[in-house]
């Protein structure tokens, strides 16, 4: 073979040896460059190393040889050192400088040149060894064995070092997303507890037995929910001594149905280690053998006790609304009767002038009959279905009646004083409102001293700036203080919100101090509390004090008046009496007559109106308010008021539901005595005298 440029045709092919086996699959292949511009030398070179496992890559240029050393792989390259245009020490230095190539053996093939400067040259260019021409075929081949197996080896390792490398990346891939599955179950496991600990649920196991009966929990719920530690209750018997011995026969009858029922549900009442009742739901469930025999039971613990206390106080405020509607039905036949009572007792006293002993018996049977109408209207107070009346009162005589009927309600143990300072002014306030209040936080003292102690009442006056809701000036300051308990200030915040309460369930609606703190505010006044646990309670009324002589007794309170009626001649005037009750009617229409009225009556307002159209001398309609049928005295009154403009209406009731707006009218209220009737009337017909006539 020779290595003349211009002896040979160029182009490139490759080889894998023909006559070879093919090799196993999972060899690694190795890539051999041959570049010869003499087609002779490649097909020659190709035959000596045609082998299954080796891809032999045939240039017959330099310019081919670094195109394919740029694009491929390969695990020695032969080349020639003699080719036009650029010798193989070119072409070895161009391969060596790039980092692609850098690393690839380079084998020159060479027809001369043995001297050391040639060889040198060629080792200083990049070549790793020398084949002489005309080759031997097994020395090339030897020599080509030895860097195919070092490269063979070479990417065998690589091979491990990736494999390796993968195996370690999807180990730390697997080893991550098990750490965070194991976080993950952590977290929901610990969001489980959680929940758990802040729910009032225990879970808890125990045998089927009855009497001995051994609750086994599984979390500590318990113990924040009992005040027991959830070893304890595995003890015999402790789970059946708290039990309430009122519930106790009831619940173990249920419990020895369980296994025949697979499920049970209990409520009951079991008393916790401070001793406080908490209401227990306990849900039951019989857990299985494989032969369906029972062998333990599944238990949840719920406290409902805050529910249990709603459902009481929904039930309180229901019980309240059905007195309420109870007391106003009550109220209105209860009133009406005593109209007819005290009404007729009146016509008869101006029937006994002279007559002291039969004067003084009607007296007091109008003053019994006014102390029933006083407990009709606390009723009303009580059901807060009744609109203030305010009216003076003079506390230097109210306290001692009052402070009597705390002593006969409080009972012996709680010694009861009052002070009142001298030359109190008086104050405007709606009587019964006022005393029921006071009773209120007297009762709640009483409650808040269960071994006996001291209640006082304090009444002074004084001179501030506006404060607490009351303008500047005088005011009266009412203040009730106990040697009770006392309360901590978590408590005293909230003392005065409707249905807050301390007391058991079922011993306390939480209204009462509500209605007080109501019932003040309404009367212009304010109420303040001061307490410390074991240092008792001190709660002060300020009412708004009247300026001296602005309004006399008799003036704030005409049924004060217990004489005669002040003479009044109704002669030429006629009054329209509207009322259902022919009884309270006609006493009504009785005591008009005697003041010489000329009196029309109607027992519902469409008569009512009738006689308006019919009469035209009608000077004045006195009106009951609730009457049967679509219309009541209200709708009446605004009806005339329409029609007739400067018609005078006075209208009377024993009971006013909440929907009833008399505003603008005048109102008398059952049962009322004469004298009342007569002021009334007296200013309204002064009123519509001076009142300029309508065209």
């Amino acid at each position: 073979m020779t290595d003349r440029p211009d002896s040979h045709p160029t182009g490139t092919k490759a080889v894998a040896g023909p006559r070879a086996a093919p090799a196993a699959p999972d060899a690694i292949r190795a890539k051999i460059l041959i570049v010869d511009d003499d087609q002779r030398n490649l097909l020659a070179a190709s035959e000596i190393l045609a082998d299954p496992a080796i891809d032999l890559v045939l240039a017959n240029s330099p310019e081919e040889a670094l195109r394919r050393a740029l694009r491929e792989d390969f695990a020695l390259i032969l080349l020639d050192v003699q080719m036009p245009r650029m010798d193989g020490y070119e072409v070895a230095a161009l391969i060596r400088s790039r980092s692609r190539t850098s690393r690839v053996p380079i084998l020159f093939l060479t027809a001369h040149n043995k001297d050391d400067m040639h060889i040198f040259r060629g080792y200083s260019a990049g070549a790793v060894d020398y084949v002489f021409k005309p080759i031997q075929p097994l020395v090339l081949k030897s020599k080509v064995d030895v860097f195919v197996e070092l490269y063979r080896k070479t990417e065998e390792i690589k091979r491990q070092a990736a494999a390796e490398k993968r195996l370690l990346l999807e180990n730390l891939r697997v080893r991550g997303e098990k750490l965070e599955a194991e976080q993950a179950l952590r977290r929901q496991a610990e969001h489980q507890a959680a929940v758990l600990r802040g729910l009032p649920i225990a879970l808890y196991t125990s045998p089927l037995g009855v009497e001995d009966r051994r609750l086994h929990f599984t979390n500590d719920s318990i113990e924040r929910i009992t005040g027991f530690a959830r070893e304890t209750f595995a003890a015999s018997g402790l789970w059946a001594s708290r039990l309430e011995a009122e519930d106790r026969d009831r619940v173990l009858a249920d419990l020895r149905t369980v296994s025949e029922a697979g499920a049970l549900a209990l409520e009951y009442r079991w008393r916790n280690a401070d001793g406080t009742e908490r209401h227990i739901l306990d849900q039951i469930a019989v857990n299985r053998d494989g032969s369906g025999t029972a062998i333990e039971l599944f238990g949840m613990w719920f406290d409902v006790t805050e529910r249990k206390e709603l459902e009481l106080s929904l039930q309180h405020a229901s019980k309240l609304e059905a007195v309420g509607r109870l007391t106003g039905g009550i109220a209105h036949d209860f009133n009406n009767m005593l109209s007819i009572v005290i009404g007729n007792l009146d016509l008869v006293k101006g029937s006994l002038q002279g007559n002291e002993k039969a004067l003084r018996r009607v007296e007091s049977a109008i003053d019994g009959a006014h102390r029933c109408a006083e407990l009709t209207s606390r009723l009303l107070a009580f059901s807060r279905r009744s609109p203030l009346q305010p009216k003076v009162l003079d506390l230097s005589s109210f306290i001692p009646g009052l402070i009597k009927l705390l002593e006969r309600t409080l009972g012996e143990r709680i010694q009861i004083s009052a002070n009142v300072e001298e030359g109190l002014p008086e104050v405007c306030v709606d009587h019964a409102q006022f005393e029921a209040a006071l009773i209120n936080l007297a009762v709640n003292a009483r409650d808040a001293m269960p071994d006996g102690g001291t209640l006082s009442i304090d009444i002074g006056q004084r001179d501030a700036g506006a404060q607490d809701g009351i303008e500047a000036g005088r005011s009266v300051d009412v203040a009730v203080t106990d040697s009770g308990t006392g309360m901590p200030p978590d408590v005293l915040a909230r003392v005065f919100e409707p249905f807050f309460t301390t007391k058991e369930a079922g011993k306390g609606t939480g209204l009462g101090l509500s209605m007080v703190y109501g019932f003040v505010q309404q009367s212009g006044g304010a109420i303040t509390v001061h307490s410390n646990p074991g240092h008792g309670t001190r709660f002060v009324i300020t009412l708004p004090a009247l300026a001296s002589g602005s309004v006399t007794s008799e003036e704030a309170d005409p049924s004060a008046t217990t004489g005669a009626p002040d003479p009044m001649n109704g002669a030429g005037r006629a009054v329209l009496v509207v009322e259902d009750d022919a009884d309270v009617r006609s006493t009504v229409v009785s005591t008009l007559e005697a003041l010489a009225f000329k009196v029309l009556s109607a027992p519902d307002g469409d008569e009512a109106l009738r006689l308006l159209q019919k009469d035209s001398n009608i000077t004045l309609v006195f009106s009951d308010v609730n009457m049967p049928g679509a219309m009541n005295g209200i709708d009446l009154g605004h009806l005339i008021r329409q029609r007739w403009p400067g018609m005078p209406i006075l209208l009377a009731s024993g009971y006013l539901r909440d929907d009833q707006d008399t505003n603008g009218f005048a109102l008398l209220q059952k049962p009322y005595r004469a004298a009342d009737l007569v002021e009334a009337l007296r200013g309204l017909i002064s009123d519509a005298s001076e009142a300029p006539t309508a065209e």
